[in-house]
């Protein structure tokens, strides 16, 4: 069976989002995350949980369905991505708890066990969306640092780079603002004896050494910052430097025009 993660939005509107879903069967409130177990003919066909930072894993769907809820969510995400971030995996039950090669093992069909790997499972797909919008920083913002090294300057107007600052800050500020959603959530606090599964989940999807790298490219988004900053300082000075020669030349050639007419 199908075990599907999308990151669709930045967040949901979970309150309007539950009155919703009611319709496809049975909803419970997990602290910032809605379960959905949807039923057909009075026969539970699959759970779905709707995480509030825009990302949603599906248990037990088939593509189709998949695509039919994506679209009626639309209504409630708030700020929808350009791109549609996608986690698959499959899932069957057994003896013990497990995660390999993209294929979950269940001992159970508790919901609660459903919900710690959803946690991580949500966390990953997430964390592909912060990934993708620090490369397009990075891969857009390249050029610049080999321009200041070859030609001791950076090849755009005041504008551009200020544009250029805009866009770092407002991507950098996004994921520093939402990166809280990648700490262990809350819901374990309340069910402790279910962190392992959560544990199990981030190891398998290396969640923590990702996280380390992203920090790392958070780092280089700053300096990238810092460094259209000090270009913006210094092409500021460059001008102010160059308007004061132009008053000197003029003041020098007034000053020659004024000597001449009295010689004169």
């Amino acid at each position: 069976m199908r075990c599907t993660s999308f990151c669709t939005a930045s967040s949901y509107d979970l309150p309007k989002l539950q009155q919703s879903m009611k319709l496809h069967g049975t909803t419970q409130l997990y602290r910032d995350v809605i379960h959905l177990q949807v039923k057909k003919e009075k026969l539970v066909k699959g759970d779905i949980f709707f995480f509030h930072y825009g990302a949603l894993v599906l248990w037990g769907f088939t593509i189709e369905e998949e695509q039919d809820f994506l679209r009626e969510l639309r209504e409630f995400e708030r700020d929808i991505l350009a791109k549609q971030e996608i986690d698959e995996f499959t899932f069957s039950y057994g003896q013990s708890m497990r995660i390999d090669e993209d294929q979950i093992l269940l001992h159970n069909k508790n919901i609660l066990t459903k919900l710690a790997i959803s946690h991580g499972i949500a966390q990953s797909v997430k964390l592909n969306n912060f990934e993708d919008l620090l490369d397009k920083t990075i891969e857009h913002t390249k050029k610049l640092p080999i321009d200041l090294a070859s030609k001791g300057k950076i090849g755009l107007s005041r504008l551009e780079i200020s544009r250029k600052m805009g866009e770092i800050f407002i991507e950098r500020n996004f994921i520093n603002l939402h990166s809280e959603m990648l700490d262990t959530p809350e819901f374990f606090w309340d069910h402790p004896e279910l962190e392992t599964y959560y544990r199990r989940t981030i190891h398998y999807l290396d969640i923590g050494k990702r996280i380390d790298i992203l920090n790392k490219r958070l780092a280089v988004v700053h300096e990238l910052f810092e460094i259209l900053s000090n270009e913006l300082r210094h092409q500021h000075s460059s001008r102010l430097e160059l308007t004061i020669i132009v008053l000197i030349v003029i003041e020098v050639v007034l000053a020659i025009l004024r000597d001449l007419f009295h010689l004169i």
